[in-house]
């Protein structure tokens, strides 16, 4: 049996920006997986796939100028979801408003916000945060992420659930 992979969902209509945030997340790989959709219809596909199978969607990154959508109302949608509330959630724009902001921060429980253009590392590190953040509150065998997330920060999980059993 396979172990699960945490998923980072990229929302993202820009392809070369898309394919930019790929690139920045490879060394996540293989227990983490980034996946790409360039609205939010196509996003809300990825997302029924990624919770049909094994896998855990753990960070959705999205832009806030979408087609159909803004990147803001679609995570207080994802916020409002019982599949999706738990993910941890990142606004990656530079054309966000405060007033869109604010949105994000009270009604979609916004975890971070990442200016356009990013640095790559900056991105890196948050991403392992954020999903280092969502391993140790959900998922219950954070052994197979050391590698590529906050080892101390599971290993301190991992030694308090192993002391409570």
């Amino acid at each position: 049996m396979t172990t699960p992979r945490l998923v980072v969902l990229c929302v993202e209509d820009e392809p070369d920006v898309r394919d930019a945030i790929v690139r920045d997340l490879a060394p996540f790989e293989p227990a983490v997986v980034t996946e790409t959709a360039e609205s939010a219809d196509d996003a809300r596909e990825a997302i029924a796939e990624i919770t049909e199978g094994r896998d855990r969607l753990g960070l959705v990154l999205a832009d806030h100028l979408l087609p159909g959508t803004t990147g803001v109302d679609f995570l207080v949608e994802l916020h409002e979801g019982e599949a999706t509330a738990r993910a941890k959630k990142v606004l990656l724009t530079g054309q966000a408003g405060l007033d869109d902001t604010v949105k994000a921060v009270n009604r979609a429980d916004l975890d971070r916000y990442v200016a356009k253009p990013w640095d790559p590392e900056e991105l890196r590190a948050v991403v392992r945060d954020q999903l280092t953040e969502f391993a140790c509150e959900h998922v219950d065998d954070v052994l197979p992420y050391l590698t590529v997330l906050d080892s101390a920060r599971l290993l301190e999980v991992h030694g308090t659930r192993a002391a409570d059993r």
